[in-house]
């Protein structure tokens, strides 16, 4: 009798919130005899939950004769189809719109084609639709057309990419130098490195010029495989055509020497940055300063170090380690003390080993002053392991 009272006193808005929720209350709203505006229907369709109801409760929309689908219908129900991985019935709404010759924009495949590349990872399908669009009154932008090179290049189906860029022309797409970029990309990952260079040639042909991402990209790729001298042809043509060199050019060419082991020339292209409008960034400091203690040059590294601290930017923790290990192999006792307090300002608490190695070095060199600093050094252990005290 209870339970049965509670029931009746419940009051109609609480009634009403609970069936919101509900897949059925929603649909149930397309059976309403009065006009349903278009922002209604993309409500109803935006709360249901159950994504296998979607075709079902689309074809029943379609049944009034009061509504018509638009593009932002089907972005909503694709949307939610392709999170639900639902990707058959994606398939069935583009065959019933094409069937009724839809017209969809450009930035709609854009989706659909990030769609297909992404969620569904079947970058077959997505260029079969960009090779579709025409058949829908849509012809893709440059915009979604380097999207789908991106998207090839970025799977490593090198085999198609030279195929999508032969359907340019019927297409109707102009080329730009993204899409070149985009294609010496995917020729330099296939190892193509004569063929990417080729497409320089081939750029203003198509009223393209390279840009510094064009260069950077090539000698990216020709310093990872050791020929730093191409790279550095590839230098000298850029400055010709009068493109600025960025920091990206730099660091690239900079890590190629490093590789090579010529750090002293890669040190005086360093210096030689700054004359060019150029500055180097903390990856400059970062691979100069490992190749430096690579090739064992403990002074210059030093230097480098504390030209970092100068501008700001602080090496990486096994940098310091190292640094200090190679200064106290070449007896360069005040300079590893030195870098030693600069890493602890900088944030660094120096392990155990460092520590070891900087005192050990210590006790080998001095004799009357040793225990001065012994015990100078204990003392900023002491500070850095010392646990501080927490506000109550």
């Amino acid at each position: 009798m209870a339970r049965a009272l509670a029931r009746r006193t419940v009051p109609p808005f609480l009634r009403l919130r609970s069936t919101v929720g509900d897949d059925s209350y929603w649909m149930g709203r397309l059976d309403h005899k009065d006009w349903l505006a278009p922002n209604e229907v993309l409500k109803i369709f935006a709360n249901i939950r159950d994504a296998s109801l979607i075709t079902s409760v689309f074809r029943k929309a379609c049944a009034r004769r009061d509504y018509k689908p638009s593009e932002a219908l089907y972005s909503l129900m694709i949307d939610r189809l392709a999170c639900a991985r639902r990707f058959g019935d994606v398939e069935e709404l583009l065959v019933r719109a094409r069937v009724e010759k839809f017209r969809f924009s450009d930035e709609f495949f854009y989706r659909l084609i990030k769609m297909y590349g992404n969620v569904a990872n079947h970058p077959e399908r997505a260029m079969e639709m960009l090779y579709a669009m025409p058949g829908y009154n849509c012809w893709p932008s440059t915009k979604t057309f380097n999207y789908v090179l991106h998207m090839l290049v970025c799977k490593r189906q090198y085999e198609v990419i030279h195929e999508v860029y032969e359907s340019a022309p019927w297409l109707g797409v102009t080329l730009d130098t993204c899409c070149f970029n985009i294609l010496i990309k995917g020729l330099c990952q296939f190892g193509k490195f004569d063929e990417a260079i080729s497409l320089l040639h081939e750029m203003p042909k198509q009223e393209c010029l390279p840009n510094v991402v064009t260069y950077s990209t090539l000698m990216h790729f020709l310093c990872q495989h050791g020929r730093v001298d191409k790279a550095f042809e590839l230098f000298e043509r850029m400055r010709k055509e009068e493109i600025d060199a960025d920091t990206v050019v730099y660091n690239i060419l900079i890590s190629g020497l490093c590789r090579e082991g010529k750090v002293t020339i890669a040190f005086d292209m360093f210096k030689s940055m700054s004359s060019e409008g150029c500055y180097p960034n903390s990856g400059t400091y970062q691979v100069l300063l490992d190749s430096l203690l690579t090739s064992r040059n403990f002074t210059e590294a030093k230097d480098l170090v504390c030209m970092m601290s100068a501008e700001g930017l602080r090496p990486s923790f096994s940098s310091y380690k190292l640094l200090i290990d190679g200064l106290c192999s070449v007896n360069c006792l005040e300079d590893g003390h030195l870098i030693f307090k600069q890493m602890v300002d900088q944030g660094f608490i120096p392990r155990m080993g460092t520590w070891t190695k900087l005192l050990t070095s210590m006790s080998l060199t001095y004799t009357g002053d040793f225990l001065d600093n012994l015990i100078h050094l204990n003392r900023e252990l002491v500070l850095l392991v010392e646990p501080v005290d927490q506000p109550a």
